[in-house]
This record gives structure tokens, sequence and C-alpha cells, in this order.
């Protein structure tokens, strides 16, 4: 049964070096600019609503709607990947992304600017599962880790430069120069991949379930819609709106599930849970997903909120631990191919629970270089445990169902950042409202500690994701790549 993936290996092995790393610089350029696109938007909102004149709560359909569309295609990104060749979805996805951001930067109202930033997260969605299902099929096993660490540097460096790049262009020149400044970039990455970039992975032409696709995108994007709605602190899950996209996106999920067990060649093959590595490392891949978003969005409230921090020095102070934790993921990555996940993954996933831990006791009045050294120290376990325990799920799935693990594994990680985001920034709210409702006339000292109770009851709840995050690490084992015939 081993001897058909024993001859892939091998003849991965065999190929040389110089058509990998040229195919890799290729894929890596393009999901750097998807991904940097993600995020740098963020900070810009505000010059958006001014000069276009709409409202703040439509200006933020730029990022709503953006995750809609990844959480909405991804899922269906296995159907894709084995219906067109890497060339095709390459050219075409960066084809489009290109194309969006030309029309968002000359956009001249904010209904064609959403046109264009909705061209470019169809780009992206189409673009992250690719890189990841191309290195499964063209690296060894024994080299996948290095090889998925810098995935790890591109998916961690990007969102980390993109507010501070995104401040320092908005401060100094116009919001379109956010465009602008990316379309050379993407050009580029383009045309270096139509002139170098060859197919490697078989195409089999499946017919889609147009059932699977409606239930899919009901499914997944009631709950990234409903979560997201429910994080911006604007709506609570007892809206009736969040709370109808909720019913609706579990219950249609509920049904794509059953439906995809009853077909012969489903849309996304959910049987890839019956690998207990992979299962294993997805449930943390999620806890930790949901513990660094919700951080990401808790602390800068917080900093700002209670410790009185600019919003520069909160960019700045959180600038060193992404930076970190992409310079950090290739190195993981070597590490897991020599040691394995757990040496990497169990010490990981204490340094996370004892990092959240103290973050229960940051006060006003703490030095900035504490929060600092707090949030590298979060950064460098997230780098320690997101692509080990990815890595070694999907080295445990036989080919044929790679563009099944990577697009649930890439839609449940977006699911679960909306997920972490919602419930964290709830928690915290409550908080402070609990807090604030004992006292008939609040000052702002008291406004202060209101902040601060919430911020570390929400801290406290990501201390217990990352205390089950550790007992997952002691269940992961090293996995062996299963046959095409299991």
């Amino acid at each position: 049964m081993e001897v058909g993936h024993t001859e892939q290996i091998n003849a991965k092995k065999d190929m040389p070096e110089i058509k990998v790393v040229p195919l890799l610089a290729v894929l890596l350029s393009g999901a750097f600019v998807a991904i940097l696109n993600e995020t740098i938007l963020n900070v810009a909102l505000n010059a958006i609503t001014n000069d276009l004149n709409v409202a703040y709560s439509t200006v933020q359909w730029l990022v709503t709607g953006y995750m809609l569309i990844i959480g909405t295609l991804i899922p269906i990104s296995a159907y894709f990947m084995q219906r067109f060749t890497t060339r095709q979805l390459f050219i075409t996805a960066m084809s489009l992304f290109t194309i969006g951001t030309i029309i968002s930067g000359i956009s001249p109202t904010f209904t064609v600017l959403l046109i264009g930033r909705l061209t470019q997260a169809v780009a992206t969605a189409i673009m992250i599962p690719l890189l990841t299902n191309v290195i499964l099929s063209v690296i060894p096993i024994q080299r996948r880790g290095a090889a998925m660490g810098m995935v790890g540097l591109v998916i961690m460096f990007a969102p980390a430069i993109g507010p501070t790049v995104s401040g320092l262009i908005v401060e100094n020149l116009s919001w379109r120069w956010l465009f602008y400044l990316v379309i050379p970039i993407s050009i580029i990455s383009l045309l270096f991949g139509i002139k170098i970039l060859k197919n490697v992975t078989e195409v089999s032409k499946p017919k889609l379930d147009i059932l699977s696709f409606i239930l899919s995108t009901l499914g997944f994007g009631g709950i990234v819609y409903g979560f997201s709605a429910a994080g911006k602190g604007d709506a609570s899950f007892t809206d009736p709106i969040v709370l109808a996209c909720l019913i609706v996106g579990f219950v249609s999920l509920g049904l794509f599930s059953w439906r995809q067990l009853k077909l012969d060649k489903p849309m996304l093959d959910i049987r890839v849970f019956r690998y207990p590595m992979f299962l294993v490392g997805l449930l943390l891949v999620m806890l930790v997903m949901m513990t660094m978003f919700a951080m990401m969005l808790v602390l800068p409230v917080y900093m700002q909120g209670a410790l009185a921090f600019t919003a520069v020095a909160t960019g700045l102070v959180m600038l060193p631990g992404g930076l970190i934790n992409g310079a950090m993921s290739p190195v993981m990555g070597r590490l897991f191919d020599k040691f394995g996940p757990r040496p990497i993954l169990i010490p990981g996933t204490i340094l996370l629970a004892v990092t959240v831990f103290t973050y229960r006791f940051s006060t006003p009045g703490i030095p900035m270089w504490v929060i600092i050294i707090q949030h590298a120290l979060l950064m460098i376990s997230v780098a320690m445990i997101m692509m080990p325990a990815q890595t070694n799920g999907l080295n445990q799935l036989p080919t044929k169902l790679y563009p099944h693990g990577t697009a649930i594994a890439n839609t449940l990680m977006q699911v679960s950042g909306a997920i972490g985001a919602a419930l964290f920034i709830a928690i915290m709210e409550n908080g402070q409202q609990n807090f604030l409702s004992t006292i008939a006339n609040p000052t702002e000292p008291d406004m202060v500690e209101a902040m601060t109770v919430g911020s570390q009851l929400s801290f406290s709840t990501g201390f217990y994701f990352a205390i089950a995050a550790v007992l997952l690490a002691f269940l992961v084992r090293r996995s062996k790549p299963s046959s095409d015939m299991d």
C-alpha cells in the first residue's frame, strides 16, 4: 500500500532544487501582497470616511466584506485546486488582485472602492490555500517544515508591518497610495509567474455540487459575518441580525457536512477528520488563532483606553512582536523537520499560557517595555505552535486529501479568528459594564478601572484557552503520511 507513496516521495527528493525555489518564490510573493493588503487598510478607514463622505459603519464593509469573501470562497478552494492547474489558478488570482488594486486606487466612489476590495479578496481566497497545497505537493515530508516556516514568515510579517506602513502613508500621502504602491509589486509577481510557473498538481475536473456550494456559502458566510459583527462592539450576540446569521450559518454548516458524507465525490471531504493528528493539530491551531486574534484586538484597546498609550505608541509596541514572529517561523520550521512537533509544541503552549497569564497583572502605570516584552513572548509562542501543529496534521493526510485538508484548515483558521475576536471583545465589554453598574456616577478614574477589569477578564479567558492548548500539545505525535489507498 505504501509503494505509490514511496515512489512519489522519492520523485520529490529527485526534483531539482532550481525548480522548487522559483516556484515558491512566485507563490510567496503573491501571498505576501495579498495578506499585506488584508490588514493595511485598517488604519486608513477614518481617512476614507472623510474623503468619500460615508459613514464609518459603511466603511467597515471594506474589512467585513473582505473577511466574508475569504470565509465563503476558501471552502471551495479544494474544488478549484482539483479543477484547474497551478498556473491557471495563480495567473487568475494575481490578475484579479491587480485589477482589484487598480480599481480601488482610482475609485471615485465608495461603491467602486468596495468592488475593487472584494475583487482583491477573491484573489486572496485562491492564493492562500494554493500556496499550502503546492508545498504539500512538491516538498518532501522531511523538508516540509522549513517550507511551511517560510509561509509563516510571509503570513505574519505582512500583518506586522501593515499597520505601521499604512500609518506612515496615510499621514504623509493619500490613502490611495496604499493601493498605488502595491500595483507594481502585484504586476511583477504576475509577470514572473507567467514566465516561470509550472503545473505541479494533478487535475481531475470534478463536478461542482451546487447545493453544497450554496450550503457552504450560507454556513461559513453566516458564521463569519455573525461573529465579525458581534466582535466590532456595535452589535452583540443578542442582536436579531447577528443571531439570525449565526443560526442560519450553523444549520447550513450542519447540512453541508451531512451532504458531503453522502456524496461519492464531495466538494469538501470532511473525512480528513478521521486522521487524529490532523484533528488535534487543527484544534490546537484554532485555539491559538482565537487567543492571538483576541489579544491583537483587546490589547490595543486596553493600551489606549486604560494605559493611556497613543495610537502611534500602541503600533510601535506591537511591531517588534510581529517582526520576531515572522523571523522565528522559518527557524521553527527547520527545528520541526529535525526534532518533530512535540519538542516545539509543548514548550510553545506553556510559554503561551504563562505569557497570557502575566497580562492579568498589567495595570495602569506599567512600563511600556514590559508590554513590549510580553507581546514579543506571545508572538514567539505563536510561532512555536502554528506551523508545527498545522504541518504535522497535514502530513498525515494522503495525497488525494491535500486540497481538502488545506481548504478546511484555512477556513477554520478564519472562522476561529472571527469567533475569538467576538468572544473576547464581548467578555471585555461585559466586564466593563458590570463594574460600572455598581457605581452611581462613574468618574474618569472609574472608567479606566472598568476598562482594566474588563480587559483582565478577557485575558483570563485567554489563559484558559492556552491551558487547553497545553493539554492538546501532549496528545501530538509525529505523523507519518497515509497511503492514498487508505
